[in-house]
């Protein structure tokens, strides 16, 4: 069993052990003995076996289990302690169990709530509220039911619980220990890179577009969904003029996976102010990567990757020879892009598929009809990539892979999610049971770029309530934080850093980091084997490790986030910054 699936496990164990105890408690206090003896049992089953899913996810790593030992399973011990003698003795009157057995659903419920909506990491605050809760409903119990505690219980009661609730609510609420993120960050000055080869303009804009074979509304770069593909040659000087004709939330252009200096990265608040409408703004970098990237806005991103402002960016090592195809698949308006296209290529051609991920979760892609190679992943090529056949790969959002194979004279087709998207005839073959190819056991294997690291940060991703802004949410966090909350991580130039990204919720995150590229060291605990795996945005599953890498060469103020662009938005978001 994944350990994904132990925390789903153990949230299912922990829901049914806080409803048996409540549910026997409610049947015992309405005289109903043999539902409240059975439901208890069950209960009391349930708690036990939690103690079993909390040392097995105490193995796989103290980040899935912490709060589990240190807050919830005091409190489950409490609740055997109250609840199990009453089930055991089987008073003749069974409502006198009543308060025993709700009390104990009172302790599950309350530290079943600190997992759901606290998380990692654990802190007295969580603790305290979670003590309250149990103190208070226990007391409100006690009157409801008629039952009449010593007046010296009562008021320890009344203490504990008005104590644990104030301490608790004050720790909670209480300003963490991040420095001010630098949402109000002076924008860096534009480097000087010489005169540009390659002029591009993009207007970002409303307009009507089809797809799907009706029209939609749509958010985009001159009247196109996708905007124009920008192509450049190593070597050339880009220059892009973005204006706003009319999108109210503001427009950047951030160049996902291109590592350009921190002043054209296009984050608003960060390195640039977000183009308003009736604005422009100027980017001017170097193309010294060759690989396939995207470009898209970072203001709102949520919302306008999502209604259309994206588009293609390729850089060649030199003039394209033989078939280069680009396949940016999206999601608009709840139809799916591109459109089934079918291309000529004649039998021994030379065929390059960059197919690139544009929306905020994984998609599935096989090619039928020929062997094929992995090339590049996300812009960096492959060591030694072998021949693959009746394979499929997952591309995370955000992600690239580049298909390299030599047209035969059969018909080849490319599949996402099972729907063709680009064909070079007819081809039926079924492709929903083929294996999935893992990108860290393929290709042929080098030395470690270094032999040490300079400075490690843990990464925990979790949801969990937000108490720090005017109104509470339900955030995406990240070591308990939501963004602007999270403390940046510091670096200093030529440092080796060494991320460990953890997730211990139940969906999958695409992390995705500005400005630099990680080499994956390992994916839980189990080291990459094959070419080395130089990627900026990569799936972290629930209940996964990942250990990467990179050096610290390119300064500023860089977004570190998760690339499920709804889940960055509802807090997962933070800044790497240099010293």
């Amino acid at each position: 069993m994944t350990t994904g699936s132990l925390l789903a496990v153990d949230l299912v164990i922990a829901v049914l052990a806080a409803a048996g105890w409540l549910g026997g408690g409610a049947a015992a206090a309405v005289g109903r003995r043999r539902v409240a003896l059975a439901v208890g049992a069950a209960a009391l089953a349930a708690t036990l076996a939690r103690v079993i899913t909390t040392i097995a996810l105490a193995r796989a790593g103290w980040w899935f289990a912490a709060e589990k030992v240190v807050i919830a399973a005091p409190l489950s011990l409490a609740a055997v302690l109250v609840a199990a003698p009453w089930l055991l003795r089987r008073p003749v009157d069974i409502r006198k169990a009543a308060a025993g057995l709700l009390f104990a659903g009172y302790a599950q419920t309350s530290a079943l709530l600190v997992t759901v909506l606290h998380g990692y990491p654990v802190s007295a605050g969580a603790a305290l509220l979670a003590v309250a809760g149990v103190a208070a409903a226990t007391t409100v119990t006690w009157r409801f039911l008629g039952s009449r505690p010593s007046r010296g219980v009562s008021r320890v009661a009344a203490v504990v619980t008005l104590a644990a609730l104030v301490a608790g609510t004050g720790l909670a609420a209480a300003p963490g220990d991040a420095p001010g993120v630098p949402h109000t960050h002076q924008h860096p000055d534009v480097p000087t890179v010489g005169e540009p080869t390659k002029r591009f303009t993009l207007t970002a804009g409303t307009a009507v577009v089809r797809a799907g074979g009706r029209d939609v509304a749509a958010w985009t770069f001159n009247g196109q969904v996708p905007g124009p593909q920008l192509t450049a040659t190593v070597g050339d000087i880009l220059e892009v003029t973005l204006r706003n004709r009319d999108i109210g939330r503001g427009v950047t252009l951030h160049w996902h996976g291109y590592d350009v200096p921190n002043s054209q990265d296009g984050v608003p608040g960060v390195t640039q102010a977000a183009v308003a409408p009736g604005q422009e703004f100027v980017y001017r970098f170097r193309a010294d990567q060759a690989g396939t990237y995207w470009y898209h806005t970072h203001s709102a991103s949520d919302l306008g990757v999502r209604m259309g402002l994206y588009g293609v960016l390729v850089v060649h090592p030199s003039p394209a020879a033989g078939l280069d195809v680009t396949v940016p698949v999206h999601t608009l308006a709840g139809h799916s892009l591109p459109a089934p296209a079918q291309q000529a290529a004649g039998a021994g051609t030379p065929v390059r598929l960059r197919l690139i991920n544009t929306d905020s979760t994984t998609h599935r892609y096989a090619l039928a009809g020929t062997p094929f190679q992995v090339v590049a992943i996300d812009g960096a090529d492959l060591r030694g990539p072998a021949p693959l056949t009746d394979t499929a790969v997952l591309i995370p959002a955000g992600g690239r892979y580049d298909l390299a194979f030599t047209a035969p004279a059969a018909p080849v087709a490319l599949f996402v999610d099972g729907r063709a998207v680009w064909s070079t005839g007819p081809v039926s073959t079924p492709t929903s049971g083929w294996p999935v190819l893992d990108p860290l056991s393929y290709g042929t294997p080098a030395p470690m770029p270094w032999s040490r690291h300079d400075q490690e940060f843990a990464l925990v991703l979790d949801r969990g309530l937000d108490l720090r802004g005017l109104l509470p949410r339900y955030a995406h966090t990240v070591n308990g934080a939501a963004d602007p909350d999270i403390a940046p991580q510091v670096v200093r130039r030529g440092e080796i850093i060494k991320f460990t990204i953890v997730n211990r919720s139940l969906v999958v995150h695409p992390w995705h980091l500005h400005g630099h590229h990680v080499l994956v060291l390992s994916r839980d605990g189990r080291p990459a084997t094959g070419s080395p795996l130089w990627m900026d945005s990569f799936d972290v599953r629930p209940g996964e490790v990942w250990e990467v890498a990179f050096r610290a060469d390119n300064p500023g103020v860089w977004a570190n986030h998760c690339h499920n662009l709804p889940h960055a938005d509802a807090g997962m978001t933070l800044h790497l910054m240099y010293a």
